[in-house]
């Protein structure tokens, strides 16, 4: 059963005098429970493509529906909430929230949801422990070393249980070990999940990815 169409699906930029095409005329679907990986070059259109999947980027032209839900229609509230509730990221840049803990950093889409103190917290303390960071709960960041930060973001992001885990280059930045340890994570969550992750390694994917 597919979780993700992609309709005619294109995203041009008019900076110039003629029209530079990230995304062109794409057609695809995604199967639920599916690990795929979108592999190319740098500057390809790869993180476009999954930018617009996960509602970041609107399409030029074109279509994406997850879920059933038409990405390019919802309101701007309605696309906040649906992300919140469906869509889990993992960026290269680890986007967190340096001022917040681990645990922190993890509760905050709970919070969001108003999810129940305890539910939360023994929810929190589970996910950290499971991506190895239990000694960890009350560290920021800075305190994390590259790959510690990369499973933090993991555990983040599967927080609230999404339908959709988007992975963009996350292991570009850390070393093989560090690359190990989050592929490992990889293939522990792959089957609660459909994941989709954005990569110039082949190899990378062939190991990790359906």
């Amino acid at each position: 059963m597919s979780i993700i169409h992609i309709n005619n699906l294109t995203k041009t930029y008019h900076d110039t005098e003629v029209p530079v095409y990230a995304v062109n005329g794409i057609d695809l679907s995604f199967e639920e429970g599916e690990f795929a990986a979108i592999v190319g070059p740098s500057g390809c259109g790869k993180t476009t493509l999954m930018n617009m999947i996960g509602g970041l980027e609107v399409p030029t032209s074109g279509n994406v529906v997850v879920d059933g839900s038409i990405m390019s229609e919802l309101s701007s509230n309605n696309l906040i909430d649906f992300r919140l509730r469906n869509i889990g990221f993992v960026f290269q840049a680890y986007n967190l929230i340096p001022v917040l803990t681990a645990k922190e950093n993890v509760e905050f889409i709970m919070q969001l949801q108003n999810w129940d103190k305890k539910k939360m917290d023994a929810r929190t303390i589970s996910l950290l422990e499971s991506v190895g960071l239990g000694d960890k709960l009350h560290s920021k960041p800075n305190q994390l070393s590259g790959g510690q930060q990369q499973r933090l973001c993991i555990a983040r992001c599967i927080a609230v249980e999404p339908d959709v885990i988007l992975m963009d280059e996350p292991c570009s930045a850390l070393d093989p070990i560090a690359t190990a340890r989050i592929e490992d994570l990889m293939q522990e969550i792959k089957k609660d999940y459909t994941i989709i992750i954005v990569t110039h390694n082949m190899q990378q994917a062939a190991r990790v990815s359906d």
